[in-house]
């Protein structure tokens, strides 16, 4: 995303192959990126001290106008219209609390596409809204479910146990590989982003239909990544 910045390790023509913050790697296209100096680039793209996109539109320098997604960073560039965030309002309105992180996973995607790789509202996969509305709230969380699914503490007693903004793992594969995570929204609903739903989907665990039968029969762990008061 915009503002980010990314380790370059290797190249094919036009394409880079970049290392993000959190370690995890993919291709870009030159075209996307500019040159970065060291002192100008964060050791973690959703740092604190960066006022950050919650949708909006900006104009640069050359005045050309950008329309920026959820988690890019504005610096550098006038802000138009939407809405952004500040350092200070940040620690305030977005605190790293289970009920704000669930509140923000159901107010920003809301209505959110399918989109495999994606971590914005303009498209996401699963692990990828997981990951960007805890980062937005100063959690640090890796990328894809499986790697997620090594991260927090174990919640015993399975769904049974679970609490607001707890993780739920499942699986399809016959080795168990973690390919899919889902987030509680409470004890009896989940809120996630599926291919099978087209994207963002709330489910109710007390009144299942089809889809969730199947879905939990997939279940394999519930993991805490957020204390409750």
């Amino acid at each position: 995303m915009f503002g980010h910045c990314a380790e370059v390790r290797g190249s094919e023509g036009k394409w880079l192959r970049v290392r993000g913050a959190e370690g995890y790697e993919g291709w870009v296209h030159e075209g996307y990126t500019e040159v970065a100096e060291g002192a100008d680039c964060d050791r973690w793209g959703w740092d604190p001290e960066n006022t950050l996109s919650l949708g909006c539109s900006v104009r640069d320098s050359r005045g050309t106008t950008m329309n920026f997604p959820l988690g890019a960073i504005l610096r550098g560039v006038q802000l138009l219209s939407g809405a952004s965030i500040g350092p200070r309002e940040r620690m305030s309105e977005l605190p790293a609390e289970a009920d704000a992180i669930v509140a923000s996973a159901s107010k920003l995607f809301a209505g959110t596409y399918y989109q495999w790789g994606g971590v914005t509202p303009w498209g996401a996969d699963c692990s990828g809204l997981v990951q960007t509305v805890h980062a937005l709230h100063g959690v640090k969380l890796l990328r894809d479910a499986w790697q997620q699914a090594t991260q927090g503490v174990h919640v015993e007693g399975g769904v049974s146990a679970i609490e607001p903004a707890d993780l739920l793992f499942f699986s399809d594969t016959p080795d168990s590989r973690i390919n899919h995570v889902a987030m509680a929204v409470s004890r009896t609903e989940l809120v996630h982003l599926a291919l099978g739903r087209g994207g963002y989907h709330r489910e109710s665990l007390d009144q299942p239909d089809e889809y969730v039968t199947a879905l939990m029969s997939r279940f394999r762990f519930a993991r805490k990544m957020m204390t409750h008061r």
